[in-house]
């Protein structure tokens, strides 16, 4: 899978942008701040309907605009898709594919399949762990596209239910008073729907783990040079054994929240369900998080990346590779194995500030990216 052409319209300091892209390695060279993470910001939206920078849509339309567009021409298995979608902030966006117009943005997910590799993933070993629940989830909506509904779905009822919640503890805070009585009678409804939607993205979840460990290992080995070992256990507040089976979940998740009733009207939060469960690293017998060098939280972060990528290759079309200004921060070994990463892929985009950061192995288009105006150079 590669990107043909990529059109900007007022996403973020771009007024308009156009850019033809090659197979292999493309490079886009220019100083911090002058459009070169925009750029690939923008096809990392497509793909995922989520920034790898901000957490809302605002900052992605060019200020004084109403709405930003991306749209990218797609060449997969010898088809093109013109993949298109209109980002609206406060309003609904809106995606077309081809001629036709999608129900929902999210049907339009599966189009552009892309593993991106940034300085912020460093939170993926050291931040929270709604960081690597994100990561699993982006994942598994690009391995199974019909999880994006699944996951909507469940974020719906879990929303839906903290406002019962909060409405509860607020009754019981004011001595009794308004509607927690009556609000709680609904929630076993809201419980069976967290249960249901909860199983199947938990289902979903440990099997791209189980799936996903391997690579995860094999590319880190590489990176590292086989001096530790990573892995990955996928943790909940179930606890024990989990498995992959929805009915069995189905029916953990629902015995939970009835023995979390009570902390939960206490606390006006849901206290059980995949919105609280994390995704444990391990280098050798010690956790990551905590234990771990600069230089090893780089590699596990890097091979959490390039493991997502090998998954994805190996069931399909190869995504393409985004590599948004990392080569600056990493060491000569990593360097080189990150860059025979890149130049196995069918496209591979890459950012940087200075051409010299990228190892020279890496030749193919090369563009020049200067207070927002992009210049092929080679």
């Amino acid at each position: 899978m590669r990107v043909r052409q990529l059109h900007l319209s007022d996403f973020r300091s771009y007024a308009h942008a156009q850019i033809a892209l090659d197979e292999g390695p493309s490079i886009l060279v220019g100083p911090n701040g002058h459009g070169k993470t925009n750029l690939v910001e923008s096809l990392i939206y497509l793909a995922n309907l989520r920034s790898h920078r901000v957490s809302s849509d605002a900052p992605l339309v060019r200020a004084g605009a109403e709405q930003a567009v991306v749209r990218a021409e797609i060449v997969s298995d010898s088809r093109h898709l013109l993949a298109e979608l209109a980002i609206v902030p406060g309003r609904s966006n809106r995606a077309r594919l081809g001629r036709t117009a999608l129900p929902r943005p999210r049907d339009l997910i599966g189009a552009l399949k892309a593993v991106a590799f940034a300085p912020e993933d460093l939170a993926l070993v050291r931040g929270e762990p709604s960081v690597r629940r994100r990561y699993l989830d982006e994942l598994l909506c690009s391995r199974y596209p019909r999880f994006a509904a699944v996951r909507g779905d469940y974020e719906r009822v879990l929303k839906q239910r903290n406002t019962l919640l909060r409405t509860a503890y607020l009754a019981k805070k004011n001595g009794g008073r308004g509607p927690g009585g009556a609000e709680l009678a609904t929630l076993d409804a809201w419980d069976a729907h967290l249960a249901e939607h909860g199983a199947e993205l938990m289902a979903g979840r440990l099997a791209l783990v189980a799936d996903l460990a391997e690579p995860v290992a094999k590319a880190h080995a590489r990176i590292a040079d086989g001096r530790s070992e990573a892995s990955m256990v996928y943790t909940s507040e179930l606890g024990g054994d989990l498995t992959a089976d929805r009915e069995v979940l189905t029916a953990r998740i629902s015995a939970a929240l009835a023995a979390a009733r009570g902390k939960e009207v206490e606390r006006g939060t849901t206290l059980v369900g995949p919105h609280r469960d994390d995704l444990e690293l391990t280098l050798g017998e010690l956790p990551v998080k905590g234990y771990a060098s600069h230089g090893e939280t780089w590699s596990v972060a890097l091979a959490m990346r390039l493991g997502s990528f090998e998954l994805l290759k190996s069931e399909g079309s190869a995504p393409v590779l985004i590599l948004d200004d990392v080569f600056a921060e990493l060491d000569t070994t990593r360097r080189e194995r990150l860059a025979e990463y890149a130049e196995a892929a069918e496209q591979t985009l890459i950012t940087c500030a200075v051409a010299a950061d990228v190892p020279d192995r890496l030749t193919g288009a090369r563009f020049d990216v200067w207070e927002g105006e992009i210049r092929r150079v080679l």
